[in-house]
């Protein structure tokens, strides 16, 4: 066995050991096609007011520019569908947002993992990332041999469907690649794009972010909801799932076990009213290590009045 396969071997059962459901890696190089993707992206305008979208666009598509370097990609996969549910008499939350907010727990497992490589095979050049750096995940994903992008723009596994969280680890390393995922399993089915409330799928695997009611009810920072959206938010008061719960492919999904996603008792029991109820200081606390909390309160009290319409 060579030192790169070694090491490879070593990376992906601590990966196991962490918790991650799935660990893949590519050859650290420019995404050129997908960079081609993002400027047309941008260019209709799908970003919204989500201004950050436009920035480090070299930084997103070349690796080498967050690490110096690069030979490797390591991309993990982490379960966070759960086995409660909410409450018919609650307003909808996305699955994602139950528990500890992911950042703070990826983020922890991130460090540990890089200083187990650090440890076991040498002075290693680093960074981990999840969902807050200018990475492409899913593409490195799909060149990882995880799973393929599907028609809501996710990406998609054959054994697990798609409630999870995508990490990258970018290093230094030299490491076998897997070989990328090559082959689509959407099929003919368009069960996501039927059933989008807000019509955010344009085209499959394209999602105008500024039509989503994820992005309405969680990155828009106008004190209204658009009044031609309000009537198909469906209920849904932080992010939505429903692209996710229609996938035929998420009938896979396991519960995870990570006890930091156990969902908070007020996320599944809570009713408009007592949402409505709550005072800013009590979701401040309530809220202050979740992903509620970055609509903020008032945020939250703007959604519950669209989707009360």
């Amino acid at each position: 066995m060579s030192l790169p396969e070694k090491n490879t071997a070593l990376i992906k059962q601590e990966a196991a050991r962490l918790g991650f459901m799935s660990c893949g890696i590519a050859m650290a190089r420019p995404l050129d096609d997908d960079a081609r993707r993002l400027e047309q992206w941008l260019k209709n305008g799908y970003q919204g007011s989500m201004q950050y979208m436009e920035r480090y666009f070299d930084l997103r598509v070349d690796p080498a520019k967050l690490v110096p370097g690069a030979r490797s990609v390591i991309t993990l996969l982490f379960n966070y569908y759960p086995s409660e549910t909410q409450s018919p008499a609650a307003p909808k939350i996305a699955k994602y947002a139950w528990g500890t907010d992911y950042h703070y727990v990826i983020k922890d497992k991130l460090h540990e993992f890089l200083a187990f490589i650090k440890e076991n095979i040498g002075d290693v050049d680093g960074r981990g990332f999840v969902d807050s750096a200018p990475v492409l995940e899913r593409s490195w994903a799909v060149n990882s041999g995880l799973g393929w992008v599907g028609k809501n723009g996710n990406l998609l596994t054959r054994n697990n469907g798609s409630f999870f969280f995508i990490a990258t680890l970018i290093t230094d390393l030299d490491l076998t690649p897997d070989a990328p995922f090559a082959t689509d399993h959407c099929g003919t089915c368009t069960r996501c794009m039927d059933a989008c409330p807000t019509q955010a799928i344009v085209s499959p695997s394209e999602v105008d972010g500024s039509k989503c009611i994820s992005y309405f009810t969680i990155e828009l920072k106008d004190e209204l909801i658009p009044d031609e959206f309000k009537s198909k938010m469906n209920g849904w008061m932080f992010g939505c799932d429903v692209c996710q719960d229609v996938c035929p492919w998420n009938r896979f999904a396991q519960p995870h076990h990570e006890t930091l996603f156990k969902p908070i008792p007020e996320v599944l029991n809570l009713t408009v009213g007592d949402w409505e109820a709550m005072t800013e200081d009590v979701f401040r606390k309530t809220f202050k290590s979740s992903p509620m909390s970055r609509p903020k309160w008032k945020g939250i009290q703007r959604n519950l009045k669209a989707i009360k319409q």
